[in-house]
């Protein structure tokens, strides 16, 4: 869908055979600028009808830039086995990081925003100049990558902000560059309040009437996020959310 609205992020789509596929892996396009260290945005995207014609795909096929340090990402459960299996034999490290799978449909009724009446705090967006203190906060970020990615999320895709008395953002949510809600975040100090619920409802009604799935993912002991999540009445489904980090051994030190 990102790809049909302007594509901000220059993906294209790569499949084994046309009609009759098996396996489809979505890309950056080859001409698009990259940085060889940042893995958020060197990022594949998986789904096979067939994990042989995944695999054959990564074997055979220009279609993995190896050199580059790259995440793949989905939802099947031989993924991770059949990426290592390449990867090693390539001579790349591998990191596997697991998550329950998430979706919601928000109820029809927009959230009770009757808390944010008036000047302060108030329910808003994110702009660019908020990317540094989403790239501290971020238990993925701290970096310069990172704070680039950032800042392009915020530039291209849908997001939601409660800001204090000063403008400054206080609790957020984003859309990453596959349409998944990430990044929710309340600053300590303001949790407990009811803005956590209040931005992921307001996020996913915003995606909703883009026509776009309102979907996340969640690690296993983050259990406030998955408290919030059974109050928002999501569907944790039966697959698991895997992304993989691969490096090439030139990276790694």
């Amino acid at each position: 869908m990102n790809m049909n609205r302007g594509n901000p992020f220059q993906k294209e789509v790569v499949v084994d055979s046309w009609p009759d596929f098996k396996a489809v892996i979505t890309r950056r396009q080859k001409e698009a600028e990259t940085d060889n260290l940042d893995h958020y945005s060197n990022a594949y995207a998986v789904f096979y009808k067939d994990v042989r014609a995944y695999q054959h795909l990564l074997e055979e096929h220009d279609v993995i830039n190896w050199d580059q340090v790259l995440q793949i990402q989905g939802l099947q459960s031989e993924l991770h086995d059949v990426s290592k299996a390449v990867a090693n034999s390539k001579h790349l490290g591998v990191k596997l990081t697991s998550f329950k799978a998430v979706q919601f449909f928000p109820h029809p009724l927009l959230p009770d925003t009757s808390s944010l009446k008036g000047s302060a705090p108030r329910l808003t967006y994110l702009s660019v100049a908020d990317a540094d203190l989403l790239n501290r906060t971020w238990s993925r970020g701290g970096n310069e990558q990172c704070l680039r990615y950032i800042t392009k999320l915020i530039s291209c895709f849908p997001s939601v902000c409660v800001r204090d008395d000063k403008g400054n953002p206080i609790s957020w949510s984003l859309t990453d560059q596959f349409a998944t809600m990430c990044h929710g975040y309340t600053l300590p100090e303001h949790r407990r309040k009811g803005y956590s619920k209040l931005v992921a409802l307001t996020l996913a009604r915003k995606l909703q009437s883009r026509g776009f799935p309102c979907q996340g993912n969640v690690l296993d002991d983050n259990t406030a996020s998955i408290s919030l999540l059974k109050n928002l009445r999501a569907e944790f489904l039966p697959c698991r959310f895997h992304r993989l980090i691969l490096t090439p051994a030139a990276f790694s030190g």
